[in-house]
């Protein structure tokens, strides 16, 4: 009963089968293979126009990568103080930013809003010993597990044009929020206003592949050669390429997202029917964040549930957790089993019953 996150699982078999199938026989090495180019043109229609790909290894190294396209040395990168790319990256969009800044701002479920950022940037001093902004940075899911609607990121959307600012989605958990939005993966990025994006698959099926999609041609210039110097050209790449041949396939991917949601969904709604149970955020993907009773906590823990406690700093306004409480984070994966998921709330509910009894 694991659920410390979505990338703890191994790959879907459909992935395997196709990493299987490109590893026989020999074929052209860093990218240069057919099944390299077949991918590029599935991205094409997935997206519904032409877009510049790039393959990689590790979420770190899209978001690190595709922000070194975006924002010079002497720049300011803006995003949410808990993002993923400020708090969980060792440091490496700056490294690869070359000296350039993240500038985290707070927000309610760890979301921003196209005031708060706005506001953010009207208020910065334009002087030349001041760090320009020159992009935003989202996470879609969000680290609370908020998924940006299509109208929020419209109006972010329109900030960055209103600013000049490169927009990067970080998309680890892309496909999560796609089906929960039910809505094209055009809708959710380009035509809102999204420049470049990461593009998750290793959380949703994939062994080790990511990418980074980029729809504003400027930026796509030199980023092969960032990557290379990043150590993410890969000399067998038709072994990343081909782990997104079997992820597309059939909707593979849209299969394993709407099951993690389903059964986050299902988590949830359990879990919010016992007593002294509540939300921290509403469960709009594949993560469920609960305010718990300690002891419901310890009962889970001591049954060998494992997760995540997690940090009470975008609660809304008012909201706090209080003595004998825990807020915590549960994952769901393509690969969670129903099973896990009824047992998880049986050992809730007894711990509820027990406590009430008390």
């Amino acid at each position: 009963m694991n659920f410390a996150s979505d990338n703890i699982v191994g790959a879907s078999p459909q992935v395997l089968q196709a990493l299987s199938g490109a590893n026989a026989g020999a074929m052209a090495a860093y990218g240069g293979d057919e099944i390299t180019k077949r991918v590029k043109a599935r991205f094409n229609e997935i997206f519904e126009r032409e877009v510049s790909v790039f393959f990689v290894t590790t979420g770190t190294a899209a978001n690190a990568l595709a922000l070194s396209a975006a924002v010079p040395p002497y720049g300011l990168c803006v995003c949410h103080r808990e993002a993923h790319v400020i708090d969980d990256e060792c440091g490496a969009p700056e490294f690869f930013m070359h000296g350039a800044k993240l500038a985290g701002l707070p927000g309610v479920g760890a979301k921003l809003t196209a005031e708060s950022v706005s506001a953010y940037l009207k208020g910065l001093p334009k002087a030349v010993k001041q760090m320009p902004p020159k992009a935003l940075s989202i996470s879609q899911v969000s680290e609370c597990g908020l998924v940006y609607g299509l109208s929020e990121l419209k109006a972010l959307g329109e900030v960055c044009r209103g600013h000049g600012l490169v927009f990067h989605m970080d998309g680890a958990r892309f496909a999560n929020a796609l089906v929960s939005l039910g809505c094209t993966p055009a809708e959710m990025t380009w035509k809102q206003g999204v420049d470049i994006l990461s593009f998750g698959g290793t959380k949703n099926g994939c062994l080790m592949a990511e990418a980074i999609v980029v729809f504003n041609k400027d930026l796509a210039e030199g980023l092969d050669y960032r990557s290379k110097r990043a150590g993410q050209i890969i000399s067998k790449g038709r072994l990343i390429s081909a782990q997104f041949e079997g992820y597309f396939e059939g909707d593979h991917w849209y299969a394993n997202a709407r099951h993690a949601n389903r059964l986050a969904k299902m988590l949830s709604d359990g879990l919010i029917q016992l007593p002294g149970v509540r939300l921290a955020w509403e469960t709009q993907a594949n993560e469920v964040f609960p305010i718990v009773p300690a002891a419901m906590d310890k009962a889970l823990r001591d049954a060998g549930v494992l997760y995540h406690p997690w940090t009470e700093l975008s609660l809304p306004e008012g909201e706090k957790v209080g003595q004998g409480e825990a807020l915590i984070r549960l994952v769901l994966s393509f690969a969670t089993q129903e099973e896990d998921v009824r047992r998880v709330l049986d050992i809730a509910r007894s711990a509820g019953s027990r406590q009430a009894a008390e």
